[in-house]
């Protein structure tokens, strides 16, 4: 059981930690201050929950120090999705990204806070309410850009066309799916990814949006087992950058 459950705090942290990366890197740029401030606040919660999951595979499972876990494992020991590591790019992307990640994110917490995993349980009641703020930012602008001028719509569109089959990628499933379902530590990524659609659809309708069509040949896929795009190699080397230049110092 400890090798599922480690597998599930792993790939919660490490999608945290990276988009949380991401996010900051709005900062400076943004189309206006309050958005370089959202994305700011919002990249410091996700990094904050990476450190809670860390922390939580350190001292109760056993696995190295925070610190070490989010600075010194190479790119193919990463088990985030191929989504969260995608450049920021335009706007518009970088907003449908976070609806499309939140949303998942929050129920997959809300569905924590009755995993039969205690460390995790108590974590998700707070985490929770956090990304609760996240997804009302998302959802606020897909809803303003959605149903603004033609441009924002169009863009909007294209992005949510462009960014969906990465987002179905949130929902890979483990090899230990079944265990932890059966164990009740989490319900499983397809009932997670049933209300998550569930969820998601009257607001992208009430935006004025199309929800794309899947096509289940085209999902990104491979992130949960390490197989990453060509995008994390170079976070990591720049997120990384300091800390391992004297991997003992104490900062």
């Amino acid at each position: 059981m400890s090798n599922a459950v480690k597998d599930l705090l792993f790939k919660m942290a490490d999608d945290a930690l990276i988009i949380g990366h991401r996010n900051s890197e709005w900062t400076g740029i943004g189309p206006m201050l309050e958005e370089d401030l959202a994305f700011s606040s919002m990249a410091q919660d996700k990094i904050g929950h990476a450190l809670a999951l860390y922390t939580i595979l350190h001292e109760v499972l056993g696995e190295a120090e925070p610190d070490k876990l989010g600075f010194m494992r190479s790119e193919n020991d990463f088990k985030c999705c191929q989504l969260v590591e995608q450049p920021i790019g335009e706007y518009d992307f970088s907003i449908v990204r976070q609806f499309l990640f939140d949303h998942a994110e929050l129920l997959r917490y809300e569905m924590l806070t009755q995993s039969s995993f205690q460390p995790l349980a108590q974590l998700a009641k707070k985490v929770k309410g956090e990304i609760k703020y996240h997804v009302m930012h998302a959802d606020t602008f897909v809803k303003q850009l959605g149903k603004g001028t033609e441009e924002s719509h169009a863009r909007m569109q294209s992005a949510l066309n462009n960014t969906w089959h990465l987002a179905l990628g949130i929902f890979e499933k483990s090899e230990w799916e079944e265990e932890l379902i059966s164990a009740g530590v989490f319900a499983g990524e397809e009932e997670l990814k049933r209300r998550w659609l569930e969820k998601i659809t009257p607001i992208i309708e009430a935006s004025g949006l199309q929800l794309p069509a899947t096509d289940e040949s085209k999902i990104v896929y491979g992130g949960r087992k390490g197989y990453h795009s060509e995008f994390l190699k170079p976070l990591l080397d720049e997120m990384c950058e300091v800390v391992r230049t004297d991997i003992d110092a104490e900062w």
